[in-house]
């Protein structure tokens, strides 16, 4: 049985970063969410894996943090 992508070790830490991201900008997850236009379940799905983030998001994600979305792919 193949792993689900968002189960992957490499996927595990893109969401660990993107919730240090958030963190290290001060914010919460209502804050991020209100940020990013969406609910704040979404946010915490998100942090923890249960949620697919498409590129696109994961740039306004790393926007809103104000940090370089390729300095952050780079580390990854």
């Amino acid at each position: 049985m193949a792993v689900r992508a968002q189960h992957k070790a490499a996927y595990r830490r893109m969401c660990a970063k993107l919730r240090q991201l958030r963190e290290d900008a001060g914010m919460t997850q209502r804050d991020m969410a209100e940020r990013l236009k969406m609910h704040n379940t979404m946010v915490h799905r998100s942090e923890i894996g249960d949620r697919r983030i498409d590129p696109i998001e994961f740039i306004a994600w790393c926007k809103a943090c104000d940090v370089d979305p390729a300095k952050i792919i780079r580390e990854l």
